[in-house]
């Protein structure tokens, strides 16, 4: 009942890896099985919290899909510069992006994302009613001082 997301994520993880790779000899009885071999309350929610995970984690791709992390350095001498490229983030993608703050609901502080600054907003490829801005209008995102709106790298000193 105390596992992070994540960790409930892994424990999926090893539970399909041995259910694919070695054939069951059993249950153990106890929290999660009766001893007629039943699942209990307490393994339903284990299995709820599961799927909640799982959702969660395939939420996370997907944001990161959409808003790909940006490249970053800073050096004392220049301070920080993030830009934006079709690899940024880990994300290959035919795309470069603007960089920009995302503010994540229930987080604190924000981090540098590559905006898409073309086309159709994100879940809308077919839309033929949009600004062609791409995901610029999201309400979770600000444009970084100092940085021309258009530009794929920002410098802050």
């Amino acid at each position: 009942s105390g596992l992070s997301p994540g960790e409930l994520a892994t424990i999926q993880s090893w539970l399909s890896f041995y259910g694919d790779n070695y054939d069951p000899v059993g249950k153990l009885v106890g929290r999660f099985y009766d001893e007629n071999g039943a699942p209990t309350e307490a393994l339903r929610q284990a299995e709820a919290a599961i799927e909640e995970a799982l959702k969660f984690k395939a939420e996370r791709e997907q944001r990161k899909q959409q808003f790909p992390a940006c490249n970053s350095e800073w050096s004392s001498a220049k301070g920080s510069r993030f830009w934006c490229s079709k690899q940024s983030g880990g994300v290959n993608r035919d795309w470069t992006g603007v960089p920009r703050k995302l503010y994540q609901p229930g987080s604190k502080g924000s981090h540098c994302v590559c905006v898409r600054s073309t086309g159709p907003p994100w879940g809308q490829p077919d839309s033929s009613e949009h600004s062609n801005r791409g995901d610029l209008d999201n309400p979770h995102l600000e444009e970084y001082e100092g940085c021309h709106p258009r530009a794929e790298q920002c410098v802050l000193t």
